[in-house]
């Protein structure tokens, strides 16, 4: 019962930041859809959305960037990764004399 609560965790650790993502996503496509579509109506100026783009971009900087981050330290750990993104060994000190 442990391993499956412990599993069920490890997925929402995962599933949050995807909705995130996804959420900021959303908020990056509909402040750009309102402004685009404010162009046809004569009656009102179109206005630019900063905030709400701003936010959809953070939002989906940070989801994407932890849901990228695990998959690199995942990778890193079972050593899936080119040998530039290898963890450094420090060298042994050179002998003296």
């Amino acid at each position: 019962m442990k391993l499956l609560i412990s599993r069920f965790i490890a997925i929402l650790f995962l599933v949050i930041p995807g909705l995130i993502a996804c959420f900021g996503f959303l908020k990056i496509k509909d402040s750009l859809f309102n402004y685009f579509s404010e162009f046809g109506n004569d009656a009102i100026t179109p206005n630019f959305e900063w905030l709400t783009f701003i936010l959809g971009i953070f939002m989906f900087a940070v989801g994407a960037g932890f849901i990228g981050g695990w998959i690199f330290f995942r990778d890193r750990k079972r050593n899936y990764v080119a040998p530039r993104f290898k963890e450094k060994r420090p060298r042994p000190p050179k002998p003296q004399g």
